[in-house]
């Protein structure tokens, strides 16, 4: 009996995930079934441990008439159906749920693509006061967040330094951007620099298939643009109608990048490069496509106000397709009905015989 109980949990958790028509909305709570065989073994040894008390307490006769008042079946009965409403209980746990049927689900949002500088300069570690995380670190942080709070947009994610890849086309499974995302460092573009213009031109052609007014570009980067296209490609994409918002990251007075060797990068007259923002172009492109610039210093992005305030706002959802999916009913009610049906029935089964018939009171 308590080899079977144990493994339980384990064939109810293979049923209901295995082409079973069960499905659990919590299924880890299965687990927690482990305690019904620990609880029959303990009602097993409160029976065993007081039939041993009562024996040493008197003689075998007398302990007949004395007990003979009390029903041995009705304490069993009684730490069945305490037994069963703890089973019962703790299956409605995991949600049980059978039936279904099909509704039809319709995806609307935006496309957005996320243009991110993996340049050296954003190895800089000054993304917050203190200096413990590098500028890079700090925005991929960021945009995991935004990834956690988008609902049925579509995500696309393009690297640049001195050339730009697409690196997550758009897609809905933000979990595969966020491994995309993950992967990014300084060391996946082989040509150095900060190239905005060549982001902006790689990030237009991965909204070529968009609807229209449905599209955004969110650059963020620490570096002036070394291609000088980048207000050209603005154009373009407000002709498009594509908004680009921009997010600037680093201070007034530059940085020095760090160097793969240590120390930091220097240019041929030995003196240190410093990574300086260009603010002035970051905001033409904002203005000239309708977006918006964000200046950080600290690391803090807020990219969750832009994209709900900004992008959000200004453009308009469109139609993203739709797929059947099935809806399954909870019928953890029923569980939860029956646990409490025998625990309250429990407390008002007596343990007292049945006197028979004729004995007197």
């Amino acid at each position: 009996m308590s080899h079977v109980s144990s493994r339980l949990p384990l064939l109810l958790f293979f049923l209901c995930q295995n082409g079973c028509a069960i499905q659990l909305g919590r299924p880890e709570s299965l687990w927690l079934l482990w305690a019904i065989p620990l609880l029959i073994l303990f009602n097993l040894f409160v029976f065993r441990a007081k039939s041993r008390a009562l024996a040493k307490f008197a003689k075998v006769e007398t302990l007949a008439r004395i007990a003979s008042s009390v029903s041995l079946p009705r304490q069993k009965l009684k730490s069945s159906l305490l037994v069963g409403g703890i089973f019962f209980l703790l299956l409605s746990l995991a949600q049980p749920k059978w039936g279904f049927h099909w509704e039809e689900v319709h995806r609307e949002g935006v496309d957005i693509v996320i243009a991110l500088d993996v340049s050296d300069s954003m190895l800089v570690e000054d993304a917050e006061t203190g200096g413990q995380l590098t500028r890079l670190t700090r925005a991929k942080r960021e945009i995991t967040d935004l990834l956690d709070l988008v609902t049925g947009d579509r995500i696309s994610l393009v690297a640049f330094a001195g050339m730009a890849f697409v690196e997550c086309p758009l897609t809905l499974d933000y979990a595969a951007a966020d491994l995309f995302l993950n992967a990014m460092d300084t060391d996946i573009i082989p040509v150095k620099g900060t190239a905005i213009g060549e982001a902006l031109r790689v990030s237009l052609k991965a909204l070529e298939n968009s609807h229209e007014d449905s599209r955004a570009i969110l650059l963020i980067t620490d570096g002036e643009d070394h291609s000088g296209q980048a207000l050209a490609y603005a154009e373009k994409a407000r002709e498009s109608g594509v908004r680009i918002f921009t997010i600037g990251i680093g201070r007034d007075e530059g940085a020095p990048i760090p160097a793969p060797e240590g120390g930091f990068r220097k240019n041929r007259r030995g003196e240190v490069i410093l990574s300086k923002l260009d603010e002035t172009t970051l905001q033409k492109i904002a203005l000239t496509t309708g977006g918006r610039y964000v200046r950080s210093v600290t690391g803090d992005m807020d990219l969750e106000e832009i994209y709900l305030q900004g992008i959000k706002t200004t453009l308009e959802n469109q139609e993203l397709g739709s797929r059947r999916r099935q809806h399954w009913e909870h019928r953890f009610q029923w569980g939860l009905l029956l646990a409490l049906a025998l625990l309250m029935l429990e407390p008002f089964l007596s343990e007292r015989a049945p006197r028979p018939e004729g004995e007197p009171l």
